[in-house]
């Protein structure tokens, strides 16, 4: 005889306490609001930070990005509690990569184009050997070339905004919040001095307005930063450290990218039984906010979009990267942070003064 299950009635005159109506509750719509406010805390808060750190700025000359980045620190007591865990994940993660994809509207290939092939070439190779001398500091130092690309990658591009993008294809099973959050310190203090020194060294050397906005535009980290100093000197300048600068954030995509490849290629020697294919996909792998910075930047240059659509992304793309540096500093442990001693920025000063050396001779022997 075949046993059959209990009847659907027994089953409902069963669940005495409405287990199995609860679990029929957890696919509806109220469940899925649930899930929505799930982000409320965490977003909530470094909304409030953020807000704090733009007042900051704009009453007292403070980079919004280092205000941001001190206060997130302050409070990282905060992530302890498991109700803003999925905020500060959304902050870090999505946040942050459509923020780097409309920064795509500041930019045009014609912008690129503007500079002239030996300015192009010149900026490309300090570039290149920014990079270099992150990894070979870190190695030096004795640290790992993780550490090398994010803070020779991040000075040579842009920044705060370039260590999110390369943190965001290191990944933080390679390396973790703390590590990363004292590099992006150490990079937000140069960036701050370099804006206070840098044109006085170019007055200094009786810079033509030129040869002061390429020292500007190529060895400033922050945007921001790199046009005020550029524009401080002068507006001829200004307007040459702004394409300089831009020209930088555009070169972001293709040398993530690189990173990218490097490191999906190292993980893939790592693994003696990798297939071929599977090393093939690896190389050919772009993160997806990547491809659609280079779309955003191709539409940017094929059509005149209106000023307000610039300024729009503009403001939506520091707002994003605003939350993403708050995020990362209140998930980072302060205690973790202060331990580590002074050959830990052995990479960013290298990589800093690098910059530095290069873009100044450039501009005094090439310009």
């Amino acid at each position: 005889m075949v046993e059959r299950g209990p009847s659907l009635n027994a089953i409902v005159q069963g669940d005495l306490y409405g287990e199995i109506w609860l679990a029929e509750q957890d696919k509806s719509p109220v469940k899925a609001r649930t899930r929505i406010s799930a982000y409320f805390p965490g977003l909530a808060i470094c909304g409030v930070v953020a807000a704090a750190a733009t007042w900051l700025s704009e009453h007292y000359g403070i980079p919004a990005i280092v205000a941001g980045l001190l206060l997130g620190l302050a409070l990282n007591f905060i992530s302890a509690s498991d109700k803003t865990v999925k905020g500060f994940h959304l902050c870090s993660t999505s946040l942050l990569r459509w923020g780097i994809v409309l920064l795509g509207t500041q930019i045009t290939l014609w912008q690129i184009a503007a500079m002239g092939p030996i300015s192009l070439l010149g900026l490309i190779g300090i570039m290149a050997l920014v990079i270099m001398a992150g990894i070979l500091a870190a190695k030096w130092s004795g640290q790992g070339s993780l550490i090398g690309l994010l803070a020779g990658g991040a000075t040579a591009i842009c920044g705060a905004s370039a260590a999110l993008a390369i943190y965001a294809i290191i990944g933080r099973e390679r390396l973790e919040y703390d590590r990363f959050t004292f590099t992006l310190v150490g990079i937000t203090v140069a960036s701050a001095t370099a804006l206070s020194v840098y044109p006085i060294i170019a007055d200094y050397l009786h810079f033509t307005d030129r040869q002061a906005g390429f020292l500007m535009g190529a060895a400033i980290h922050d945007v921001a930063q790199s046009l005020g100093a550029g524009f401080g000197y002068s507006q001829e300048a200004g307007q040459t450290a702004t394409i300089v600068k831009l020209t930088r954030v555009a070169l972001l995509a293709p040398v993530v990218a690189i990173i990218g490849i490097t490191i999906s290629a190292s993980a893939s020697a790592a693994d003696g039984g990798a297939a071929g294919k599977k090393r093939i996909r690896d190389y050919l792998h772009f993160p997806w906010f990547i491809i659609a910075f280079f779309a955003v930047v191709a539409v940017n240059s094929l059509f005149a979009a209106p000023t307000i659509i610039a300024e729009t992304g503009l403001i939506i793309s520091k707002t994003f990267l605003l939350l993403a540096v708050i995020a990362t500093a209140m998930n980072s442990r302060l205690d973790a942070i202060m331990s580590y001693r002074w050959r830990a920025l052995m990479p960013v000063a290298a990589a800093t003064l690098t910059a530095f050396a290069a873009s100044i001779s450039f501009a005094y022997f090439i310009l």
